[in-house]
């Protein structure tokens, strides 16, 4: 009996059992809660006629989308008008990414360079982003730049090829007949055996020490294989240029104004960021790596490719996910410059016109949540990729 008691006196006095008994605990307040929030809000929203499910979805949008991936009219649904602003939100998260980086790194190298006026330069441009706000930038890219450009009678041409004007920039639009998927077939061939070339020397470099010399040849199988392939099957790719009608101009692709300003303003904007992050992570790596390369023989450039850059990546590639995250985030100021994002589609106008906020600021938030995890995942198996070959 006394056994027993002490028995129950020492796992009531274990610490690891208080812990859970106080986890449980606050667990079941946290459920509470919730549940209690969850109660409040349907019966509210019952009670104005707000709708609770996702009913909506399938129901007639009634308003038009400038721009659209995908097929899209005032006749298609809310699902649909989803599907649009969230390709759009990806499209220019896309774009922006690939155009800041070389940008960040091209500024961030340049503030190191020894010539005086061109690393002044880098310091004016990276002060001056980082130190304006963000949404002023986007009013001045699409107020001050793209707005006061001339009307489309007026256009910039440029060998009647790219036609610039205050509606937006228009390009060739590719056209495909019958055998071009066959060049397609081609050039994802050649990219899988250049895929393939560069692993092999990467492997044959690990193992002789010789450095390998396949890129000429990568560039060649790229290049060559679906120009061969395009002549073969008759030309099956054209191009469709843009032509004055009226008052607009018709054909060729159209980027829009909205787009462009929002583009310029996030990779003019985050590379004056992704510049700093180089800057720091390539002054972070030991000055001894790059007086060793020096007396080698490796001059300037190639002692920063081959020595510094490989020790610098890993100091910044962690901080530059950060930057890559508030890309995709930032890109919700897009309903200032008119631009159709997830916000002023989904959030913005479906929210308007079918008052379920619940349910369209939770499937925004999750999207949201899910590219910036996805996006974090990519990153970190890159990052964790790299630190093991350093080792």
């Amino acid at each position: 009996m006394a056994n027993g008691q002490a028995r129950r006196v020492s796992i009531a006095n274990d610490p690891r059992v208080r812990a859970f008994l106080y986890q449980g605990l606050l667990a079941a307040a946290l459920i509470g809660l919730a549940w209690l929030a969850w109660r409040n809000a349907v019966a509210n929203m019952q009670a104005r006629g707000v709708p609770i499910g996702f009913g909506f979805w399938d129901e007639t949008a009634g308003f038009d989308v400038n721009q659209s991936l995908i097929p899209y009219s005032a006749l298609s649904t809310y699902g649909r008008a989803f599907w649009v602003g969230l390709l759009n939100t990806l499209l220019v998260g896309a774009v922006s990414i690939l155009l800041a980086t070389p940008l960040g790194f091209a500024v961030g190298l340049a503030r190191l360079a020894p010539n005086w006026m061109l690393s002044r330069l880098a310091l004016v441009y990276v002060e001056l982003t980082r130190n304006t706000p963000l949404l002023l930038q986007l009013f001045f890219w699409y107020n001050a730049v793209l707005k006061t450009l001339p009307s489309p009678r007026q256009s910039i041409n440029v060998a009647g090829v790219f036609f610039l004007n205050n509606r937006g920039l228009y390009l060739p639009r590719p056209t495909f007949y019958h055998g071009a998927g066959l060049v397609g077939a081609a050039l994802a061939f050649a990219a899988a055996l250049a895929v393939a070339l560069a692993f092999a020397g990467r492997r044959r470099q690990a193992k002789t020490g010789e450095r390998s010399q396949d890129l000429w040849t990568a560039a060649t199988l790229i290049v060559g294989l679906p120009t061969v392939a395009y002549f073969a099957v008759g030309r099956p790719i054209g191009l469709e240029f843009a032509q004055l009608s009226g008052f607009n101009l018709r054909g060729g692709m159209e980027i829009h104004p909205e787009f462009a300003a929002l583009t310029f303003g996030l990779v003019t904007y985050t590379a004056g960021f992704i510049a700093e992050i180089v800057r720091a992570g390539v002054q972070a790596v030991p000055r001894g790596q790059s007086e060793a390369a020096a007396a080698l023989g490796l001059h300037r450039p190639l002692a920063l490719r081959l020595v510094v850059a490989p020790q610098a990546l890993r100091l910044i590639t962690p901080p530059l996910t950060s930057q890559y995250l508030n890309i995709v985030k930032n890109s919700s100021l897009a309903v200032f410059v008119g631009y159709p994002d997830l916000v002023l589609v989904f959030a913005g106008t479906v929210l308007n016109q079918t008052h379920a906020a619940m349910q369209v600021m939770a499937v925004t938030m999750a999207v949201y949540l899910a590219i910036s995890l996805v996006v974090s995942f990519a990153l970190n198996l890159f990052d964790a990729r790299n630190a093991l070959k350093e080792r």
